[in-house]
């Protein structure tokens, strides 16, 4: 009897180390992106179907990304930076050129958008979602708000206000605001810019990109500069939230999805490109993390006060006052330069 005992725990044990063994060796698909940007139901649905694991890493800017990247970070198969960070990348030789054999769900993409994309051939990249920068404000404490930049002026909201930490597009909003392009290089337009968010920085509580949406929820902040999809989640929390793109004009940004050139697995990067791609899958991100995937067939299964929502389908009037930040080659120095001296200024 002790015998076959001890040969019935051999055999186990030896069970369990096959077990454990085969659980290792699931494929893994490692992903950086933006922090809450892609929907763990999803995630888990996708793991189920090609029986793997998915492992997230998240960032705060396209510039904390690509800096990390540069440094010699590795291992990561799948990224979502913005188009103009996307173009920089591609010029550097850091993608891969997509196969298009492995994902037919391209064909879903709304055409509509893609003359405003950097990459309309989608060689190396694949529109994720489409985001509008806009105003949150709270109506009842800002009662009188006017659709417009110069709302950054007003010294009755002094440290109750928040603008982004991100140079292109805090820079751009001041650009904007003075008529200008978001993409000028003129450096007396730039000087100009950099004197209105000075002036704005007096007013502001900070430079942020992820408080900004629950600080204006809890009423911590009153008027903020954000992105539509955050915003458009926070008033879901809070009905006093109102939303508007400024009369001046604002950024329409793509953040795409984009494979590494020493990705380890860029194989289930396809896998999940295409399955993202499917209409349910973006019905379901689009009605999680709110912000638009231009998914044409998709959008017949939005919920129909989504689909009638002017923040993520604005009206023409408005699409035609919006503009994509675009890589200004050895001119974005230039805006690193102002930015250094809005940071360090008073």
């Amino acid at each position: 009897m002790k015998s076959k005992s001890i040969l019935w725990a051999v055999l186990l044990l030896a069970a369990l180390v096959v077990l454990c063994g085969c659980g290792e060796k699931k494929p893994v698909l490692h992903i950086y992106t933006w922090s809450d940007y892609i929907d763990a139901g999803l995630v888990e649905q996708f793991e189920r179907d090609n029986q793997c694991r998915v492992v997230i890493d998240t960032y705060d800017s396209n510039e904390a990304m690509y800096a990390k990247l540069k440094a010699g970070a590795t291992g990561y198969d799948l990224l979502f930076p913005s188009t103009y960070m996307v173009k920089i990348m591609h010029s550097q030789g850091m993608l891969q050129q997509l196969d298009h054999a492995q994902i037919p769900n391209l064909a879903n993409i709304d055409p509509a958008y893609m003359p405003l994309a950097s990459d309309p051939t989608m060689s190396y990249s694949v529109p994720y979602t489409v985001s509008i920068t806009c105003l949150g404000y709270l109506r009842s404490k800002v009662p009188d708000f006017e659709p417009t930049w110069a709302m950054f002026d007003r010294t009755e909201f002094k440290g109750r206000m928040t603008l982004l930490n991100d140079y292109r597009e805090t820079i751009g909003v001041a650009l904007k605001f003075l008529g200008y392009s978001l993409n000028t290089v003129n450096d007396e337009e730039l000087a100009q810019a950099r004197d209105v968010v000075l002036r704005w920085k007096k007013n502001i509580a900070k430079f942020d990109n992820e408080q900004y949406k629950n600080g204006l929820a809890s009423g911590e902040f009153q008027l903020t500069h954000g992105y539509n999809g955050d915003l458009i989640l926070v008033r879901e929390e809070n009905d006093d939230i109102g939303i508007a793109v400024p009369r001046e004009g604002s950024q329409i940004t793509f953040d795409d999805m984009v494979i590494p050139v020493d990705a380890p697995r860029p194989d289930l990067a396809h896998k999940m490109i295409n399955f993202i791609l499917e209409p349910q899958s973006a019905a379901t991100l689009t009605e999680s993390i709110m912000f638009l995937c231009p998914n044409l067939p998709s959008y017949e299964l939005l919920a129909p006060e989504t689909r009638a929502d002017p923040v993520l389908f604005p009206p023409e009037e408005v699409i035609a006052k919006l503009e994509t930040i675009e890589d200004l080659g050895e001119d974005n120095i230039k805006y690193t330069q102002i930015w250094d001296e809005i940071k360090a200024g008073e």
